[in-house]
């Protein structure tokens, strides 16, 4: 079969690994912003979760890595790529694309998240030289501070979700980290984002050097293959309707949504207690904790997901039948990102939300950015 990666003229390392990997056809972004990013440009780009944009920053990094081979003398610690995340699941599913597409190279990859032993990830970067590191801003100035890692030499710096960093208050972070990084002159740099608003823009014209700007506006903001629908519901009553749901639906996984750490934490212990088999993804919770109860949801082992917007980010389960959103959130984007976690590969998904006094207001914005009308539901016995 033909792949349309084959005009990228991609290093056989590369072109190996996404042949191996099955992928033949590039996305809309993939399109766009590879042959400009494997010339060498900076690149800023807008594009949702899924839209592929990991790959196409990827195979921008690791082309360049492995077409650049180094040839003086190397030091442990000394980065040859950056990629940050704002999110420790963003990361590791990041980390996991990396392996795939540098299966058949000697490229070698360490994750730094704060969560995870620090002195297993110092055990990692002393093995070998590390070409590219993904990590997370805290976690990541931890190891410069402990002079475990150089970011002097850097090739390629990769920001993914900037607007999602700026909401979680990571900036002046991640501008110590690039001060710590060669001039932007003198390194390659994409920027990634959701969204373009005036700050995330103001970052990239510090950060980057003449960059190319791409766009994908998504063909449509929610997935026809999800079936959204809208409970109207007394606070009171959520609990009460969330057990008759997961009683009575063909539920194979399912991942509800809340919006506060606390939110979260109430309804796993709840669930918990009425011998639920429940995971639970929250910023407060040990991240070895976290990735043993995500490797679970995935293996089938637990059915029920509880998670706040920014752990759930970036998360792919297959097999995810059911999103329910226990509170409405604030922002539209965080609704569309909740229900992208069903209906994946052509497969059916049914979205629940929950409306209530006490979030009704968050209903229109939802409206106007997808660009339709949800229909409200009343349910005897719960208004």
């Amino acid at each position: 079969m033909v792949s349309e990666f084959d005009v990228l003229h991609l290093h056989p390392q590369l072109k190996q690994a996404i042949d191996h990997l099955g992928y033949t056809q590039m996305t809309p972004i993939q399109q766009k912003v590879l042959k400009f990013t494997l010339a060498g440009h900076d690149s800023i780009g807008r594009a949702q979760t899924g839209t592929g944009k990991t790959a196409a920053f990827l195979i921008s990094v690791i082309n360049d890595l492995l077409n650049n081979p180094i040839k003086e003398t190397r030091y442990r610690g000394e980065a040859r790529a950056l990629i940050l995340a704002p999110t420790r699941e963003l990361a590791l599913q990041i980390e996991s694309d990396a392996r795939h597409l540098t299966q058949f190279s000697s490229l070698h990859v360490v994750t730094l998240l704060g969560g995870v032993d620090f002195d297993i990830q110092k055990r990692q970067l002393a093995e070998n030289f590390v070409d590219i590191v993904v990590a997370t801003p805290g976690r990541l100035i931890d190891f410069i501070e402990q002079h475990e890692i150089w970011l002097d030499r850097l090739d390629f710096l990769v920001i993914d979700e900037a607007d999602r960093m700026l909401d979680m208050g990571f900036i002046p972070s991640v501008k110590r980290i690039v001060r710590y990084s060669p001039p932007k002159e003198a390194r390659q740099t994409l920027l990634f984002s959701a969204t373009f608003n005036i700050d995330v823009l103001n970052l990239a014209h510090q950060w980057l050097y003449e960059p190319i700007t791409v766009e994908i506006e998504p063909e449509k903001k929610t997935n026809a293959d999800v079936e959204q629908r809208v409970y109207m519901v007394s606070n009171r009553d959520k609990y009460r309707l969330l057990e008759d749901i997961l009683k009575q639906e063909p539920i194979e996984k399912v991942m509800i949504f809340a919006n506060r750490r606390d939110q979260v934490r109430k309804l796993y212990d709840r669930l918990k207690s009425d011998d639920y088999k429940v995971g639970i993804l929250s910023g407060e919770i040990a991240q070895d904790k976290r990735i043993k109860m995500l490797d679970q949801f995935k293996k089938g082992k637990i059915r029920i997901m509880i998670a706040t917007d920014v752990a759930g980010r970036g998360i792919h389960v297959d097999g995810v039948s059911h999103v329910i959103n226990f509170t409405l959130p604030e922002h539209s984007d965080d609704y569309v990102h909740r229900i992208g976690r069903t209906g994946r590969a052509g497969a059916q998904g049914v979205s629940i939300s929950f409306l209530s006094e006490d979030d009704a207001f968050n209903l229109p914005n939802i409206e106007k950015a997808i660009g339709q009308k949800l229909p409200l539901t009343r349910i005897e016995g719960y208004c």
